[in-house]
């Protein structure tokens, strides 16, 4: 029977022992206190966030805009999924962001922009004044605080899951997914409503206009505003412990640009006729299209420190000799589950899609080990990921070891025609373990 061969010494932490003791976890940080805590107060949320809409739109318009306003849902979560494909965070995080989202916070910015505006209205007799006020600076720093809430939370308490740009970027573009979603049954199902009063019909109808402008035409704002609140805390994940300025500080710089986007947004109808297009136009989109590149970006170089990191553990044995250059391909990696599915079945396909998931955890954990930006738990964690890759290597080494040879470059041919390999020898290939 096999045995786990020795783990490399931790890199940048010389002394660590080898194994750590974990300390006792405060109350708050129990596993039921975080599981019942954050469900009761989402299904609580939810309930009420239900009866309000509900209670303003009908019942006829919250069936229309919830069917209308779940349309984007999915392909905004399979975009934020496909971005974090390289190490992909537990379902349960992206659960709670969206729900929070769609429930506490929508909630919170119901209540705290309605008492906000009637406020306004009251101490300055007018009205039209107060509603604009409301939407150009209230709005956006309740909204943006209440999903900033779900961002910080998970860094808090996730904090394994929480390893730099990308996740930040995730949770945020999720919770902000579930936000607009419940906006979105709120505004379709009032302007359902509206039409109902005018007989409005068809494309000229206002159902028809809000349903382009904030399901085909803006579907990415509200998670647009929240992914640069994301990044923040993305950037703060990426900083040792003992920087703690720069903890506090990019979190807090973050949101404040979020929600100076988010004002510029609401105020672009006060800029005149076109003035929502001219934002569109020269703000909303070459903004978006920035974001989307430092995503992709952040994403490339995160299968380059998985192609970096993980060499030292193949030579450890804990990897076979190609697999850090196959688990740093995205193309070889999905050669690879496909291969074990369709030899062993879907458990093997799983198993090795959480190896290749372990895998890209450990090659992060060794990265930011180097850079000294880990507590006293690197060995233990090292360790409780490593193991996760022996108990999987079965079904996973064949697997790589077919999307290695299957993504590997043809040899080169050789300069001095004649002078090739001999007939029959086996062509070098680096690949090849």
């Amino acid at each position: 029977m096999a045995t786990s061969p020795p783990p490399p010494a931790p890199p940048g932490l010389p002394g660590l022992p080898a194994e750590g003791a974990r300390q006792h976890a405060p109350w708050w940080q129990r596993t039921w206190v975080r599981y019942t805590a954050p469900t009761t107060l989402l299904a609580l949320s939810g309930l009420v966030i239900l009866l309000l809409v509900r209670r303003q739109t009908g019942t006829e318009g919250f069936l229309v805009g919830l069917g209308l306003a779940v349309l984007p849902v999915p392909l905004l979560v399979a975009a934020f999924r496909w971005l974090d494909r390289v190490d992909p965070g537990p379902w349960r995080n992206l659960v709670f962001s969206f729900a929070w989202g769609a429930c506490a916070a929508a909630l919170m910015a119901i209540v705290a922009n309605s008492f906000a505006t009637r406020w306004i209205a009251t101490a300055t007799a007018d009205p039209s004044h107060a509603d604009t006020l409301g939407a150009t600076v209230i709005a956006p720093v309740v909204e943006e605080s209440a999903k900033a809430a779900a961002v910080l939370l998970v860094f808090l308490f996730r904090r394994r899951d929480f390893t730099g740009i990308v996740d930040g970027v995730v949770i945020a573009g999720v919770t902000a997914t579930g936000f607009a979603f419940t906006e979105n049954i709120l505004y379709l199902g009032t302007a359902f409503g509206t039409d109902r009063l005018t007989g409005d019909t068809g494309i000229f109808s206002v159902t028809a206009a809000t349903f382009f402008v904030r399901v085909i035409m803006s579907p990415f704002a509200h998670p647009l505003f929240t992914v640069l609140t994301g990044i923040g805390f993305g950037v703060a994940a990426l900083s040792a412990d003992r920087r703690r300025l720069r903890r506090v500080l990019f979190p807090l710089v973050g949101l404040l640009l979020a929600i100076g986007t988010h004002a510029m947004w609401n105020g672009s109808s006060t800029f005149g006729e076109y003035g929502f297009f001219a934002v569109y136009a020269v703000f909303m989109v070459p903004v978006f299209g920035l974001l989307t590149w430092l995503a992709v970006w952040t994403r490339q170089r995160a299968l380059g420190t998985v192609r970096a990191e993980l060499p030292s553990y193949a030579v450890a044995g804990w990897l076979a000799a190609p697999e850090p250059f196959v688990l740093g391909s995205m193309r070889a990696r999905r050669l690879a589950r496909e291969y074990a599915t369709r030899h062993g079945g879907r458990d093997a396909g799983r198993a090795v899609a959480e190896y290749e998931a372990y895998a890209t955890s450990l090659a992060f954990l060794r990265h930011r080990g180097r850079r000294g930006r880990v507590g006293a738990d690197f060995a233990v964690r090292e360790r409780e990921l490593l193991q996760e890759l022996w108990a999987r290597r079965e079904p996973a080494r064949p697997a790589l070891a077919y999307a290695a040879r299957a993504t590997a470059p043809p040899p080169a041919p050789s300069p001095w025609p004649g002078y090739g390999y001999p007939q029959g020898y086996p062509a070098y290939n680096p690949y090849r373990s």
